[in-house]
């Protein structure tokens, strides 16, 4: 069976885990924007190199930048044969729509969005450990802040679209990891959805 997943919420909400979580039961691969995008400034790509001096000032990358990269994933052997949970992307409206019409083409469509719900203060916390621990150059306050902006702009309006089709579900992000991924393989057997 095929799973195609997306899972959102703001950074710092843990989708990174939880979603490494999810595609492992589920038998499929995680296709994160932000890991291909983080690979290809470790490997000093043109991409990396690009997306490295965007991310620096706490912008995003661009959408057709991201959607050539997002789609070509995509057409792989395992995700299109098994499925995929989808990491970051779509961020906006636009990306939605270019999602639907990549998987139309092969007669596909979503079949569950998990959204972790998590508060501000929490998601800004977070990352901020994140970046004591890890190191990351792209995780200042301000860029944190910018970034959380920019989700509550136009990432946030999307799970509206989401939510309208039915395929929402809506997962209280706070907790132990354990008590999240639970909540989410309960929300998603609740659907008929197959772990691997």
């Amino acid at each position: 069976m095929t799973t195609r997943l997306l899972i959102v919420g703001p950074q710092g909400s843990g989708k990174g885990t939880q979603g490494v979580r999810v595609a492992e039961a589920f038998g499929v691969p995680v296709v994160s924007t932000g890991d291909i995008f983080r690979a290809n400034i470790k490997g000093g790509t043109e991409l990396g190199l690009k997306v490295k001096a965007i991310t620096d000032a706490g912008n995003l990358v661009p959408d057709d930048v991201t959607g050539e990269i997002v789609s070509d994933r995509l057409s792989q052997d395992d995700a299109a044969t098994a499925g995929f949970l989808l990491d970051g992307y779509p961020r906006n409206a636009a990306q939605v729509a270019y999602l639907d019409g990549f998987l139309a083409e092969s007669g596909a469509a979503l079949d569950a969005v998990i959204l972790l719900d998590v508060p501000r203060e929490e998601s800004v916390a977070r990352i901020t450990e994140r970046a004591k621990v890890e190191g990351r150059s792209d995780d200042t306050e301000e860029a944190v802040a910018k970034r959380l902006d920019i989700y509550e702009s136009e990432t946030a309006p999307i799970v509206d679209t989401y939510a309208a089709r039915g395929i929402l579900d809506r997962i209280d992000g706070v907790g132990s990891l354990d008590e999240i991924t639970a909540r989410i393989f309960d929300a998603l057997d609740a659907r008929g959805l197959a772990r691997a």
